[in-house]
């Protein structure tokens, strides 16, 4: 049997000031309006806030790819953000992935096996997804018809399998852009 795994929550620490509310200009209030998952204003948005624009057009697509109705059901998105988030040495966002996987799921399983390097015991779906996200993080260029065949034989369809392809690719760039303006620890 794996062992539960217990993900403590990270915090990310910006290397450029982030913007403070009660300094924004109109337009930056207007962008933090849409944030991730529409929870709240963190340090991450306040410091991508500084560009409003850019800002908004991230995050509407972002809440487009991984918070839509329908489609790929939303465990899976977050299984694959937990894939790419690892292979890109993203620990806060494979953090964030995996507590939100194991919430949608209600079991924490599949991260577990995962985070104790059993991705061996995962069922198809969950190894296909993975497999899929780890591939695809590595070397997109090498994604092949017979990765699109690996996910069709677990069940998936073309529009599961294109959420699924938005959600890793997505991680590409968010992974990225969170390195880059800061880093992430246990301490606050």
């Amino acid at each position: 049997m794996i062992p539960s795994v217990n993900l403590k929550p990270l915090h990310w620490h910006p290397y450029i000031a982030p913007v403070e509310v009660e300094d924004a200009t109109p337009a930056q209030l207007d962008a933090m309006k849409v944030t991730p998952s529409n929870k709240k204003i963190s340090e991450y948005v306040r410091t991508l806030a500084h560009d409003p624009d850019s800002y908004l057009a991230r995050t509407v697509l972002f809440n487009a790819i991984m918070y839509v109705d329908g489609g790929l059901d939303r465990a899976d998105r977050e299984l694959g953000a937990l894939g790419a988030s690892i292979v890109n040495g993203c620990k806060y966002c494979a953090v964030v992935h995996a507590r939100r996987h194991a919430q949608l799921a209600e079991s924490d399983a599949v991260v577990s096996a995962i985070y104790f390097d059993r991705a061996d015991v995962l069922g198809e779906r969950d190894a296909a997804i993975y497999r899929f996200a780890r591939r695809l993080s590595v070397t997109p260029s090498e994604a092949s018809a017979e990765d699109m065949a690996a996910l069709r034989a677990v069940g998936m369809n073309d529009q599961e399998i294109i959420d699924l392809i938005h959600a890793i690719a997505i991680f590409g760039w968010a992974n990225r852009l969170m390195h880059v303006l800061g880093h992430a620890d246990l301490n606050k």
